[in-house]
């Protein structure tokens, strides 16, 4: 077997080679930016190639980016995949840990020289003197692989390969520059003084852990430069502001997002925090606990006050050996002590929110005076991660025992069968994340009532310590979005996640459900509020839809935004109720079963029924594709095909291809007709 083969079989057939260099975090067969370049566009992806039986990367934008793991490695650091080639197999081998006897290469072979001249010096300076101008910004950086000992440096405080990889971090075994009097010098790595560097664009910084001139710089240093910047994810919950490059390293390395700028002195630009805010819930300033970073962080938290950029203290002794974040985990200090302390800091934040809590959750072992009182459907998804999901329909029809059933589903460690859970398939809350249900109508009886109900069926006697129902109805409406907002990250936070939540009714959040603007804002901010949370919002709607169609505003925006919309009307069996889809993201609504669910008196609560015939299905589908119909040809006799398909896309809220079918399926059934030119025109059935 050759050393190319034996390679790719350690390594997944090169994705973990992949993984290992790639500057920025991919998911195979999904669009990213080619770091290669300054790539404006995702068109690069990672796939399996069955002819070569390994993975490759394949750039749609710009061909000459695209090859085998073996060619990415080659672009990475800087060599010839041609001439270079046993080099960049070498490379491998030692980077990954590979388990593979290699003859020793020599000195030279294992060390990479990378030299850079600031381009900017090159266009500034014309004068008799830009000689020496442009000699004190050269640099030359001589590269060589982590040794066993400087590996053990960076594990200290959690940081690995791949996050050294990352983030452009080498080490140097030789320095050479010029002084700011423009002698040249040179810095040499030896076992008790390392050197290393963190490669920014058109300038390095020189980092010598155990040297007394511990930082440097070469090239043409930008004073406002953020490290980290170009890692952070599009949004996220929470960011950290670090007083230096490791700091971020060691967060990154314990799942948290961080950047620093040129130290804790700098300032910090204030459209850059401006920009962030967009993108994270919470920004917050995390320097050393010495008196430099004390003193630093409360100008900073002042300055940015208005962007509510917050500070946050860590229980070390500010000593030289414990000041920072990258000492608190190499003293052993976990992520999950780090999220207590966040958690500790945002329920200082919140105090008046926890006492309207308080007087908001049900307390099921203390019940109210007087007697007043995630999803899929047969496999397809219809609720998600990040995404809004709507249940409608009018007074009567067993809403409320509905959501019951999902909430029961939700509150289990393993899945309930879906006939307990009325026909849904609900995940499991293996976790013990957050279950939030938020009611706006009902009164605090009816509501501790559904509680039992919902606890009965998922076989408990007891509210779970992460469950939280809670009666909203005597808020104002302003009050009940801001309870929402804040409690959603107070749970988020205390219970490590949320899985599944409701709000029972949506509309009961603004004035008006008819109100274009208040309905757009409202269902923006939970699509965001789900997305930064990663949870699925069930948003109950007290509507009857139209047809396929939500009514009002605000269900044209549920409509728009929903990945999935069931609708619960009362069968034709009137001791039934029917459970129809009306919106799926990935296919049509009238392709999924509808189900029946009634009253059980014999168990004293809601079970399944079943679905309906093969016959009324298509009784139903026959139905709306007739009203479609009507609507898209409301004020015009003909229509070609492809506006026809571009009506259906409209009115259905379907892709294209799934448009293609109905009108086959509608010419088929007689609901559409074609003249003799190929345009299309209502049926025979539309006309009865």
């Amino acid at each position: 077997m050759n050393l190319k083969e034996e390679i790719l079989q350690k390594t997944n057939r090169g994705l973990e080679v992949f993984y290992f260099y790639m500057p920025i975090e991919f998911v195979p067969k999904r669009n990213f930016r080619n770091p290669l370049y300054d790539d404006k566009r995702a068109s690069c992806n990672i796939y399996f190639d069955t002819q070569s039986q390994c993975y490759r990367m394949k750039d749609f934008g710009n061909e000459a980016y695209s090859g085998d793991c073996f060619w990415f490695t080659a672009a990475i650091l800087g060599f010839d995949v041609r001439t270079e080639f046993i080099k960049v197999l070498t490379s491998i081998i030692h980077d990954l840990g590979l388990n593979i006897p290699i003859k020793e290469r020599k000195t030279s072979e294992q060390r990479r020289c990378f030299t850079r001249t600031s381009t900017a010096s090159l266009v500034k300076h014309k004068s008799a003197d830009s000689k020496s101008s442009e000699s004190r910004r050269w640099f030359h950086i001589h590269e060589q692989p982590f040794s066993a000992e400087e590996k053990d440096f960076w594990l200290r405080y959690g940081i690995t390969d791949r996050i050294l990889m990352r983030y452009h971090v080498k080490s140097l075994f030789r320095y050479e520059a010029v002084s700011n009097q423009g002698k040249p010098y040179t810095l040499t790595s030896t076992k008790e003084e390392p050197m290393f560097c963190y490669v920014m664009g058109d300038f390095v910084k020189i980092y010598r852990p155990n040297s007394k001139l511990r930082f440097l710089y070469g090239g043409e240093k930008q004073e406002d430069y953020v490290f980290g910047f170009e890692q952070l994810p599009n949004k996220g919950d929470i960011l950290f502001i670090t007083g230096g490059e490791k700091d971020v390293l060691s967060l990154s390395a314990h799942h948290f997002n961080a950047i620093c700028f040129n130290s804790e002195t700098a300032s910090i630009p204030e459209n850059v925090i401006e920009s962030l805010q967009l993108r994270f819930r919470h920004i917050i300033l995390l320097y050393d606990m010495d008196e430099t970073g004390l003193r630093e962080a409360q100008r900073q938290a002042e300055l940015l006050a208005k962007y509510n950029v917050l500070h946050l203290a860590l229980p070390l002794e500010g000593t030289k050996n414990e000041k920072d974040i990258s000492d608190f985990f190499a003293l052993g200090h976990t992520e999950n002590e780090l999220r207590d302390l966040l958690t500790d800091k945002l329920s200082g934040m919140y105090t008046q929110t926890i006492m309207m809590l308080r007087s908001c959750e049900i307390n099921y072992d203390n019940p109210p005076d007087a007697s007043r009182a995630i999803i899929a459907v047969n496999g397809v998804p219809i609720g998600t991660q990040d995404n809004l999901f709507c249940i409608t329909g009018g007074e009567g029809t067993g809403k409320s025992n509905y959501v019951g059933a999902i909430l029961s589903g939700a509150l289990v460690k393993e899945r309930m069968q879906s006939e307990k859970t009325l026909g849904l398939e609900i995940a499991p809350n293996s976790k013990a994340w957050a279950v939030l249900h938020y009611d706006t109508e009902q009164s605090e009886a009816q509501l501790h009532k559904n509680l039992g109900k919902t606890l009965r069926r998922a076989s408990m006697t007891a509210v779970p310590e992460f469950y939280h129902s809670l009666y909203l109805a005597s808020l104002s409406r302003k009050d009940r979005l801001k309870l929402i907002r804040e409690s959603m990250d107070l749970f988020h936070h205390r219970h490590g996640g949320i899985h599944l939540m409701v709000i029972d009714g949506i509309a009961d959040l603004i004035r008006s459900a008819n109100d274009e603007t208040e309905s757009i804002a409202i269902v923006d901010e939970l699509y965001r509020l789900a997305g930064i949370y990663n949870t699925c919002i069930i948003c109950v709607l007290h509507f009857v839809p139209n047809g396929i169609k939500l009514r009002g505003h605000i269900g044209s925006e549920l409509q728009r935004k929903a990945a999935g919309i069931l609708s619960i009307e009362k069968d034709d069996n009137p001791e039934y109720s029917v459970v129809k889809t009306l919106k799926v993201r990935d296919g049509s609504p009238l392709d999924v079963p509808m189900m029946l669910f009634g009253w059980d008196k014999s168990v004293d609560m809601h079970v399944y029924r079943g679905e309906k015939s093969k016959e009324d299905k298509e009784k139903r589908k026959t139905g709306e594709l007739i009203a479609v119909v009507r609507e898209a040809f409301r004020n015009t006799f003909k229509l070609s095909y492809q506006d026809l398909c571009e009506a259906l896309m409209r009115e259905m809220e379907i892709k294209d291809r799934t448009a293609k079918k109905y009108i086959a399926y509608m010419k088929e059934q007689r609901i559409l007709a074609q003249d003799t030119n190929g345009n299309y025109q209502k049926g025979e059935l539309c006309r009865t």
